[in-house]
């Protein structure tokens, strides 16, 4: 995280963080004696099995009362600052969610008053929000539901199918909808809307299961992480209903048999992005050549595993399988791969995933490996010598054949074509390394970001339909 927030006040000594993630630090309330009420709560998550994010406790804080800003913090343990616009809210919710459990067995809640009067928040993402001011970072903040009394002995939030599956918040309906049926009928939203980090909460046809105030709808996805609709997933519609056969894991792909000089993170990301959204890859020190992979949901790994198992390119034969992790938590210090990048990155909110929303998930089509590639998004007027430096800067085999389509108009905005090499082995090289690649825009400072993916196509026809 960067510098989310502080106290009011005098400058703080204490770090970024502020008195928050120095908690521990600051002197004991003794045995006995009677806290102060305060608008500001401070929850502390304990067996925090899955990820607690801002969405995650603003759903939970928001049936007691308007909720002012949020703070995450992680030094010691998981820990959020919660921000009412009263003290009579925040008491409710520290009397209603005290000892609860977010998720079934885990993420057990202890709550306190805290002792800041107010929260700053600089940056609104996925640990902290400022929901009085919209402008801070990201496009808006949650749009507020009608208020609901839940209970707070049963868990809050119904234990997700792996991380990212399967759970939808209960509220009542909002702009006029009335939602939030025992079966799962309503919820918060008709129809899935993206979460204000461009990615879908499949908040569609949520409902009450099991008694928690959060339930598991018809609808696939979770708080942040999204589902079929969010990273990885595309909607239901575009994508297909999940087989019956998928089997029951979690987003977290593991990958054996890399080229450990040859691969770094934003290689895998560049082969695996054609299967689903990307949120978190990381090399394991002890293992040269294996990695971790936190896709979307799990329907993204199934896609990855199903075309990409024991593919062999670098020399290597690479091997995907499932984790039984649910998510990869944050690497705060990385080690340094053979090529001088980390060893972790966080592609949460980057702009090159494919799935972040039903109409990009559309346009996607899911193709196994082939010696043909299709390239996009690249300037008017590229000319073949260009695209072969790619590959040879690269240090790739540069395609044997390259057919650029016909421009439909003078006006056209880009270029596309497809790349014929001499096998599959090659072409994956070359697609890990040629993805995403700058390429150079005459008409402006702004490179152009060469897109790849897998051709349907067999061979390079001699004449392309105009």
């Amino acid at each position: 995280m960067g510098e989310a927030c502080e106290t009011t006040g005098e400058t703080n000594p204490n770090g970024p963080y502020g008195g928050f993630s120095d908690y521990d630090n600051q002197p004991r309330r003794r045995k006995g004696e009677p806290e102060t009420p305060n608008h500001v709560l401070l929850m502390t998550i304990l067996n925090p099995a899955y990820p607690i994010t801002v969405d995650v406790i603003h759903t939970i804080c928001q049936p007691y009362g308007n909720v002012l800003r949020i703070v995450i913090f992680k030094k010691n343990g998981v820990q959020a600052m919660v921000e009412f616009d009263g003290i009579d809210p925040a008491t409710r919710a520290r009397e209603g969610l005290q000892g609860a459990d977010i998720y079934s067995g885990c993420c057990t809640l202890r709550i306190e008053y805290a002792k800041p009067s107010k929260l700053n928040v600089y940056k609104n993402d996925a640990e902290s929000w400022d929901f009085t001011n919209p402008n801070v970072g990201m496009k808006e903040p949650p749009s507020s539901s009608s208020t609901s009394s839940g209970s707070s002995r049963p868990p809050l939030l119904q234990e997700p199918r792996g991380f990212g599956m399967n759970v939808s918040p209960f509220r009542g309906g909002m702009n006029g909808q009335m939602g939030g049926g025992p079966r799962g009928g309503g919820g918060l939203f008709n129809s899935p809307m993206p979460d204000r980090f461009g990615i879908n909460n499949g908040m569609s046809n949520g409902g009450i299961r099991s008694g928690g105030l959060m339930g598991s709808g018809q609808g696939q996805g979770g708080p942040f992480m999204g589902g079929a609709g969010g990273p990885g997933g595309a909607s239901l519609s575009a994508m297909g209903q999940p087989q019956p056969g998928l089997p029951q894991q979690g987003a977290v792909l593991m990958v054996y048999g890399l080229n450990k000089d040859k691969m770094n993170a934003d290689r895998i990301f560049n082969l695996l992005c054609l299967y689903g959204n990307i949120v978190r890859i990381k090399f394991l020190k002890t293992k040269e050549g294996c990695a971790m992979v936190q896709m979307g949901d799990a329907l993204a790994v199934e896609r990855a595993v199903a075309n990409l198992n024991n593919t062999t390119f670098f020399g290597c034969k690479m091997q995907l399988g499932y984790s039984k992790q649910a998510f990869l938590a944050d690497v705060q210090q990385p080690y340094d791969l053979p090529d001088g990048t980390p060893s972790f990155k966080d592609y949460m909110g980057n702009k090159n995933n494919r799935f972040i929303n039903p109409e990009m998930a559309s346009k996607n089509r899911i193709q196994p490996p082939s010696k043909i590639l299709h390239f996009f998004n690249t300037p008017p007027g590229l000319d073949e010598e260009t695209l072969k430096q790619v590959f040879l800067e690269g240090e790739v085999v540069e395609p044997k054949s390259i057919k650029l389509f016909p421009s439909k108009s003078e006006s056209e905005r880009s270029s596309s074509g497809l790349l014929e090499f001499n096998n599959i082995s090659e072409a994956l090289e070359a697609l890990v390394v040629g993805n995403h690649a700058p390429i150079p825009n005459p008409n402006s400072k702004f490179p152009f970001i060469m897109k790849l993916c897998f051709s349907s196509s067999r061979h390079i026809p001699n004449k392309m339909a105009e």
